[in-house]
């Protein structure tokens, strides 16, 4: 994560990446690039205040032991981090809307990994309607990656599809951190 300024923006534009999640009552952007990642943008109308994850994977079944992670790059932690870090903050669930985004067909079809954006969509949309959670913008799938901006105190979000050489570069990321993911959980894996 890191902020940063662009001149078309007033405000500070804090850049969240996968595995991450922000939310604030200040006036900032929050923005992240998605290919078949997903993102849920959190806003509290009442007290001014959003937040942004980006998630790799809809969930961790591998894990024994899922209460202690805190892993922010599968959904289902991704998820329920953004949304105690609202309630810390003062929020109530019956206030909060969510958007979805992300979840673009960006990897190679005939490889394994071409069914996560699929995943990834249906957990986002299954967790949101379980907890009751009304989704007031809904914007996934397709073959295009998406830069996404969320103006933390209005709600507001601007999404950016992206074409061309960058839509190439951001398959290759994505293939580069799920094999960063693969290898990080081989090597926390737990042998008896």
């Amino acid at each position: 994560m890191f902020t940063h300024t662009l001149s078309r923006f007033e405000q500070n534009v804090i850049t969240i990446h996968p595995g991450e999640y922000f939310a604030s009552t200040d006036d900032v952007i929050i923005s992240t690039l998605l290919g078949s990642c997903v993102s849920v943008a959190f806003w509290d109308p009442h007290l001014k205040m959003g937040g942004l994850n980006h998630f790799m994977l809809p969930d961790d079944l591998e894990n024994n032991d899922m209460t202690r992670s805190q892993s922010a790059k599968y959904g289902m932690y991704a998820i329920e981090l953004l949304y105690n870090e609202l309630f810390k903050a003062g929020s109530k669930k019956r206030d909060l809307v969510a958007k979805v985004f992300g979840g673009a067909s960006v990897l190679m079809p005939r490889s394994a990994s071409a069914k996560i954006p699929k995943d990834n969509i249906a957990f986002a949309l299954a967790y949101l309607q379980k907890e009751n959670i009304p989704i007031i913008a809904n914007d996934t799938g397709g073959i295009l990656p998406r830069r996404i901006y969320l103006f933390a105190q209005s709600g507001k979000v601007l999404l950016k599809r992206i074409v061309g050489p960058m839509a190439g570069s951001v398959e290759r990321a994505e293939l580069e951190y799920l094999d960063r993911i693969r290898r990080a959980d081989a090597r926390d894996a737990t042998l008896f």
